[in-house]
């Protein structure tokens, strides 16, 4: 039996096992187990603070409506990028996050600032600034260490955290770059809330766009 076979009958024994006895369609049984799955550890924001940056960033929108806007359950920082991956590297990667979070107490994160990269002339992504914290930093780090051990590289570019905003899929006409530049430096927005876990998250396309899934939460200290 080929690996995707295999994939398909073991698929098809955790569904009748899910089922506790009730009769599972012939159709369900033949959904194939998905060879890999997209991943991403990052920390969420509570739902109300993602609706005030939402409502914060208004402007930014109505300057450049053109832009590619993150959908308000999507804002989250990404603590690092994991590609797409084999389905069994998700239970590995659970227990690396537990161990993380353990060292670390939870910490407050604050927000305040627009910027872009590289610069609002040439945008690439718009994103909201996160205040500099070392025990972020350290949190990142030990990430890093924790994904090394398991066979990933480690990032190369040093730490900037923000939460993408908006992305610019075509390149904005000096017009609308100085509009957007303008419309940001007019933002005052400042919140802080407190970070409880590191989440291992799911990335999945549908036709409504991307949609992410926490697959596991890891608990940070608290107190």
């Amino acid at each position: 039996m080929d690996g995707l076979a295999t994939r398909i009958c073991v698929g098809a024994c955790l569904r009748w096992r899910a089922t506790t006895g009730s009769r599972t369609l012939l159709s369900n049984w033949l959904l194939p187990v998905p060879l890999t799955v997209r991943l991403f550890i990052a920390i969420n924001l509570p739902a109300e603070t993602r609706r005030e940056v939402v409502a914060a960033v208004e402007s930014l929108r109505q300057a450049a409506p053109e832009l590619a806007w993150v959908r308000e359950p999507l804002i989250h920082l990404t603590l690092k990028f994991l590609g797409e991956q084999p389905p069994e590297m998700v239970s590995h990667l659970q227990r690396s996050i537990d161990g993380v979070a353990a060292r670390h107490r939870e910490l407050i994160m604050e927000l305040e600032g627009i910027g872009a990269f590289p610069n609002f002339r040439r945008a690439r992504v718009v994103w909201l600034g996160i205040t500099p914290e070392a025990r972020l930093e350290l949190l990142h780090h030990d990430l890093e260490v924790a994904c090394e051990q398991l066979g990933f590289e480690v990032e190369g570019r040093p730490f900037r955290p923000h939460l993408t905003l908006a992305r610019v899929k075509h390149a904005l006409a000096e017009p609308a770059a100085r509009a957007l530049s303008r419309a940001a430096k007019q933002v005052d927005f400042h919140s802080d809330f407190v970070v409880r876990s590191i989440d291992l998250m799911r990335s999945e396309q549908s036709t409504q766009g991307s949609i992410y899934n926490v697959l596991h939460a890891a608990p940070m200290r608290s107190g």
